[in-house]
């Protein structure tokens, strides 16, 4: 089976990669804008018919899509996420290849749900900002395509390669620092959410699964396990052998706070927001994953404590 991976070198890619490289049946050609790309191709401003073009030299028959931004205004999450799936969506129609997609979505794109729910599939999307935007566009312009097309969407990966800028890097961060200035108690705002977190392992595993399949569609990747970020901060303590206290404090970062939904340059006199964890979706985000056993055979295997375990070994290494 040859695939193409688009986006091989960012933090979901570069998993899938090294789980498409441990399947002998693929042949695989990683496209990207990075010098170390097999093909570089700029997907936001590059053309549907050069990448038409290429896909009718590859012809692949699986085209995975894992590029994206998660950080910029407005303008930039929609360049990289919505208009560049659309230059992939045209450039599959006009070519001959005849290639399935797996388009990686986000659970950004759900929105805000009610604390203790389970989200389906069949959910009506309300995302809370303009990354979840970006990506829920993306997502009807690959199911109105009218391609042999699946898309998952990942709830909060994590795990090895987990961004420093990222809420679970950050609380590993602020814990290095505490250790390495002999900090007895380490003060931290935001914990109070609580998100579904899935190892970026098993999500490789899951687009594997998908690539294979028949599915199409919506289907959701996540445990399907809500936890407080307040509790994974416990955890992440106990693997790091951290035995200072823990104080979380409530309201906008100030001087003393390390937030974790938020940068520390964000101004100490910022107002309170509204959604404190920087996807646009409240308190409280659970996935319903029976879609993923039912059409993929798949399962979480890695659990939150191996996952927190990875993230303290690379913070670690700063020390």
């Amino acid at each position: 089976m040859r695939v193409l991976l688009i986006g091989a070198n960012g933090y979901l890619g570069r998993f899938v990669a090294d789980r498409l490289l441990a399947d002998p049946a693929v042949q695989l050609t990683a496209l990207g804008r990075g010098d170390d790309a097999d093909v570089r191709f700029d997907l936001a401003s590059g053309s549907p018919g050069a990448l038409t073009r290429f896909l009718d030299a590859v012809h692949p028959g699986v085209v995975i899509n894992c590029a994206g931004a998660t950080r910029g205004g407005a303008r930039e999450l929609t360049r990289h996420n919505t208009v560049a799936v659309a230059t992939v969506c045209e450039a599959l129609r006009r070519s001959g290849c005849g290639a399935r997609m797996v388009q990686i979505g986000c659970g950004a794109e759900y929105g805000p749900s009610q604390p203790g729910s389970s989200t389906a599939e069949d959910a009506v999307p309300r995302p809370g900002g303009p990354y979840g935007v970006s990506k829920l566009a993306a997502t009807e312009l690959v199911l109105g395509s009218g391609l042999d097309a699946v898309v998952l969407r990942v709830f909060s990966p994590t795990g090895p390669g987990t961004p420093a800028g990222s809420p679970l890097g950050r609380l590993a961060e602020a814990m290095r620092r505490a250790m390495q200035s002999g900090d007895g108690e380490l003060k931290l705002g935001g914990l109070g959410v609580q998100r579904d977190f899935i190892d970026v392992r098993d999500v490789a595993r899951a687009v594997h699964a998908a690539s294979l399949s028949a599915a199409q569609g919506v289907i959701n990747i996540g445990s399907g396990r809500a936890v407080r970020l307040r509790d994974a901060a416990a955890v992440l303590a106990r693997v790091a052998g951290y035995g200072g206290a823990l104080h979380e404090l409530d309201g906008p970062p100030g001087p003393l706070r390390a937030s974790i939904g938020h940068p520390r340059s964000e101004p100490d006199h910022a107002a309170p927001v509204a959604y404190p964890y920087p996807d646009g979706c409240g308190s409280w985000q659970q996935a319903d994953v029976r879609t993923a056993r039912d059409r993929l055979g798949w399962r979480p295997r890695i659990n939150l404590e191996e996952s927190l375990a990875d993230i303290w070994m690379e913070a670690a290494c700063r020390i």
